[in-house]
Order: C-alpha cells, then structure tokens, then sequence
C-alpha cells in the first residue's frame, strides 16, 4: 500500500493532535516496513525538515518520504494542493484529521482522525466562523471517509449519536504515553534532581506546585481549577503551593476568564505560565509536580492524565467519560462546578501521604496500559481493511 499522512500538525505547538499523529506515525515507521509512506508537509525549511526526521526515526533508506506541498492556508490545502497531488499520484490511502480534501479522487480510500467532537458538544466556545466551517464540512467529511478513527470508545459513541451515518466505519485506536517518559526511569537519583533544577530554573516555577497541562481554550475549565487553588491556598498546609499552567498563551481561543480570576482572587503571584513546554522537558516537569488535574469539561480521551501517571504523580480529575476511560480507578474525579468537592479531592490528593502513595502506585501501572506500538498496530489493521476488504485501488479505478 502506499498511505499518505497529513503531519502538518507536527511541530505547530497548538494542541494534543500534534503528539497524537507524532507518536503514531513513528511507531508505524518501527513496525511497517513494507508499505510506503507519503509524508504531507505545508512549507517548512531545510532546517525544520531535518529535525522532523529525527522526531519521526526515518532512515535514509526507509520507506518514508515528505511530501512538501506549498500551501499558504487550510483552504489552499484542502481545495488545491492535495486534491491535485492525490490526482496526479496513485495514493491508495490518505490520513488527515476532521476535514477531508476536496476533489479526491474515488481510487483514494479516505482515513479521517476524530479526536474529539467538543464542536458540536460546546460550541459557544468555538469562534463563529470556525464553527460554521467545521457544520458544514465534518458531515461531508464522514461521509466520504472510508474509516474514521476515534481515540475513546466514548468519543466513538459521540460520533455515532452525531452522525449515525458513521455506523461500520469507526475505529477505536487508543492514545498513550510516549516512551520518552518512561525512560526517566533509567536516570540515578543524583540526575533526576540535576534535571528537575535545571527545569526550574528554565521555566522559573516554584518550589512545590499543582501542575495542569494542555491548550487554555474555555472547555479545558482553568478559571474553575484557579478556584480551587485559591481556596487550597488559604489553608496552612496549602499557603506555599504554586500553580503551573502550561499552554501556549498565544493558541488558538484562549479562554479569557483565566486572568480575570486570577486577578478577581489575587493569586497572580502565584500562578505560573511556562508556554509551551518542549516535550524533553515534560516528563521533568510532570514529576516535579505534587499533584496534576485535569478540571476539562470535555475530552475525546486525556492523554496528559496518563503522562502525569505515568511519572508518579497524582491525579485528580473532572467526572467525564472520556478521562474516566483513560485514568480508570486510578484518579480521583471531582464533579464538574462542586468547588467544595473538588477541593477535598485536591487537599486529600496534595496532603495524605496514604492517598497519594495509592494513586501513584495506581496511576503507574494505569499508564502502561496503553500503547504508540498497539496504537500503530491497530491503524494498519484499519488501513488494510479498507484497502483490501473493500476493494483494491485497481478494482477501485
């Protein structure tokens, strides 16, 4: 087969999508050397091309290559460039996520990654025209998808009660934890405290800290975890904890409630904004932290919950489905808007040597049991079967 893979999301620093489709296509590079792999690219130069090639492990002589199309914006890329290269080129398969390409030819069979339909779930918290592109085209995008991938069995069930057309077409391909946070583990006490200063000092954080990871869009809820920070922090045992908000301050919709309640509730000196973290510094930056929450309104699945796990570290988490899929009994799950709950939970969490030695040793062994490679394997399954069970590109011509 020769599959075409839309990574321009890779190396944008905008959102979750981007370790998703990084760890994917690396894992399928690992176990797939015999299907060739089309690589599409928006402009990049020679020196952000280089780097993309070591993130992704591709040999010299593998079965990978770019594809570097010249597209200013996402409507020259969907209504020109790819349609005129799947044209001009046999591709059998072709990955993007959400929004399909206009003008496919019928010989393409179509993978689309649905991450999350928060869209439609809560869309007062998406910009009107964004909304409106994304209304008119996801359900011509689904429609003409040969298989959909979707990263939760909830977020599955989404799609089906939002689209019932989907029905036959949704695969279930989980996230995980990259394996770079697990190789901390090899690393000597004396190294991991070297690093975890170094860490510090690079993105200035405090001492001791709650940590939350991710975009700082509305739905992700940070006005209501700065609540319960602020109430955590008049406590004795909570008066010298910090913060830690890492996200890109400049992303798209940055909920704009979170520094009007940081002001409104006078915890500016203690709320931290690092930007965006290099994914090196995350695992450090996790493990560094006394106690990670995930306060979203809604998630396709949670992979930070997992990282966070993944480092020792433990987690408290908003009641939904999908973060319930994902962190299991391992977490423990505050109802969303119960600020008293939530703060127990967050005390319990922070300060009860017994609570937190259950959740770290939970939480550990709830983070391997996902996987990039299963991932992987589980998308190859899904490509073959619409190339193969559904008919072959010649059948298809």
């Amino acid at each position: 087969m020769k599959i075409g893979i839309d990574i321009r999301n890779i190396g944008k620093h905008r959102t979750g999508d981007e370790v998703v489709f990084l760890n994917l296509v690396r894992e399928l590079l690992k176990i797939d050397r015999q299907n060739e792999y089309l690589l599409f690219l928006d402009g990049r130069t020679d020196e952000e091309i280089h780097l993309l090639r070591n993130r992704l492990g591709m040999a010299d002589d593998g079965n990978a290559r770019f594809v570097v199309l010249p597209a200013r914006n996402k409507f020259d890329w969907n209504l020109w460039w790819v349609p005129r290269y799947l044209q001009a080129h046999a591709v059998d398969i072709y990955h993007t996520q959400y929004i399909v390409p206009f003008f496919v030819p019928k010989r393409t069979h179509i993978v689309t990654h649905i991450h999350d339909v928060s869209f439609r779930v809560y869309p007062r918290y998406i910009a009107s025209m964004d909304r409106l592109f994304l209304s008119l085209l996801i359900p011509r995008s689904l429609d003409r998808a040969d298989a959909i991938v979707a990263p939760s069995e909830f977020t599955k069930r989404e799609i089906l009660k939002l689209y019932p057309r989907t029905t036959g077409k949704i695969s279930v391909v989980y996230n995980a934890v990259a394996p770079e946070f697990f190789h901390i583990d090899t690393l000597g006490e004396v190294a991991r405290e070297k690093q975890a200063d170094a860490i510090r000092r690079k993105y200035h954080l405090p001492k001791t800290y709650i940590l939350s990871v991710g975009t700082l869009q509305p739905r992700k809820n940070l006005p209501f975890l700065i609540e319960l920070f602020a109430r955590l922090r008049k406590e004795k045992e909570g008066a010298d904890l910090g913060l830690v908000l890492v996200g890109n301050r400049s992303g798209h919709h940055v909920d704009r409630g979170i520094d009007e309640v940081i002001a409104r509730l006078h915890v500016g000196d203690a709320v931290v904004f690092p930007g965006f973290v290099d994914q090196e510094d995350l695992p450090i930056l996790m493990r560094s932290a006394t106690l990670f929450v995930f306060p979203s309104y809604y998630e396709g699945f949670g992979i930070p919950l997992l990282e966070a796990m993944s480092q020792g570290v433990p987690v408290v988490a908003s009641d939904t489905p999908a973060l319930r899929e994902a962190g299991g009994d391992a977490a423990l799950f505050f109802p969303i808007g119960d600020i008293d709950r939530g703060v127990e939970m967050l005390r319990s969490a922070c300060f009860s040597s017994s609570v937190r030695a259950a959740l770290q040793e939970k939480g550990y062994a709830q983070s391997k049991q996902f996987s990039w490679e299963r991932g992987a394997q589980s998308l190859l399954v899904t490509y073959e079967k619409i190339c193969f069970h559904r008919g072959t590109v010649s059948e298809r011509r």
